[in-house]
């Protein structure tokens, strides 16, 4: 049987929830990390929504790529159907990712659908950051998420400029990163 690989991207290289083998370093090409989705549960509601991260079209995304043990495949997959499907603002995809060692393997990755209501489209650091400070859902505050997600990254030493320019546009508040 075929590796099985996984490509996430946002919380999910440092919350994967499921079982895992090998944990490297990627890339895909093609997508960026965005936020781009309004989050009308976790981390807003509809009448205030947030943004969280999805992969969206244009330029590359380093991320983690997790390999999972044949045995695992079919429950993992399971989970995260279960975990990105929920509105159905994610498409799954298997899309070849480069590791750290430059390799390239086909990974199942969540790629955000640009037709769905909850499709956010591009902004501008300051007009995320302005969505972002004002929005809470069931799993807390929009900041958090975002803030949490910048440290996780840094810890991994990945960059994305984007992003930080969207934290830095953060009220000051908001600077406290808490880690999930």
């Amino acid at each position: 049987m075929d590796e099985f690989w996984v490509f996430g991207y946002g919380s999910l290289m440092w919350n994967p929830g499921f079982p895992f083998e090998e944990k490297l370093t990627a890339r895909a090409f093609g997508y960026r990390r965005s936020l781009c989705v309004h989050s009308w549960v976790h981390r807003g509601t509809e009448r205030r929504p947030g943004l969280v991260l999805g992969l969206d079209y244009g330029g590359s995304c380093i991320g983690t790529a997790f390999r999972i043990a044949p045995a695992e495949r079919a429950g993992v997959i399971d989970y995260l159907r279960e975990r990105e499907l929920v509105t159905h603002v994610y498409k799954e995809r298997t899309m070849p990712v480069q590791l750290m060692n430059g390799r390239r393997v086909p990974a199942l990755a969540y790629v955000v659908d640009r037709t769905h209501p909850q499709y956010a489209g591009a902004r501008t650091a300051a007009e995320a950051a302005a969505v972002v400070a004002g929005a809470v859902g069931k799993s807390g505050p929009n900041s958090e998420y975002v803030l949490n997600t910048l440290a996780h990254l840094q810890e991994l030493g990945i960059r994305d400029h984007w992003l930080e320019e969207v934290a830095a546009e953060l009220p000051i508040g908001a600077a406290v990163s808490v880690r999930a």
